[in-house]
């Protein structure tokens, strides 16, 4: 692999350049970690924010940056992903379950997606976000999930491939998604 030339960089992005091919990578964070969180009543927890790139609002799985804080830096990924769950939708998880490992973007970013697998969840806080998020919480019942996601598209929202990833793959573990 040859050298790394930095392009340009900001606060959340850079771009790089390596063996004549550019790439974007984020200087501040060491990854992303989603979770798929169902409850005891088979919901599915997702959440809802205003996403500026995509200049759309966007329902996505729980998710956040690893290491983006000096507090977090030296947390474990499923302790990452227990503190974004709760961050985000007010939920704590007992059972915090690694999916799969997966590049973001592989032409685009070196970024690593790390998809978990929330059970056990118990409601201890308001959720939301915080630092500024605008972040809004759905609670939909696993069976009207495709009817839902599909009433989403149609109001204007984009849907993230991650819901569909994290059910797939939970699925595939055998979690009673059926």
């Amino acid at each position: 692999m040859g050298e790394i030339t930095t392009i340009a960089e900001g606060r959340y992005l850079g771009l790089y350049e390596r063996d004549d091919w550019e790439f974007a990578e984020r200087p501040n964070a060491e990854g992303v970690v989603g979770i798929l969180a169902l409850t005891a009543r088979k919901e599915v927890i997702l959440v809802e924010q205003f996403r500026r790139p995509m200049n759309a609002s966007v329902i996505e799985i729980p998710a956040g940056l690893i290491g983006d804080e000096e507090e977090h830096r030296d947390e474990s990924l499923p302790d990452t992903a227990r503190r974004e769950l709760l961050e985000e939708t007010g939920y704590q998880a007992e059972s915090m379950e690694l999916l799969l490992s997966s590049p973001t973007s592989a032409g685009m970013t070196s970024e690593i997606t790390h998809l978990f697998l929330a059970t056990n969840l118990q409601k201890v806080a308001a959720g939301g976000g915080v630092g500024g998020e605008d972040i809004r919480v759905h609670h939909v019942p696993l069976k009207l999930l495709p009817a839902w996601l599909s009433e989403q598209k149609d109001r204007g929202l984009l849907i993230d491939s991650k819901i569909h990833a994290s059910l797939w793959l939970a699925g595939q573990c055998d979690h009673g998604l059926q």
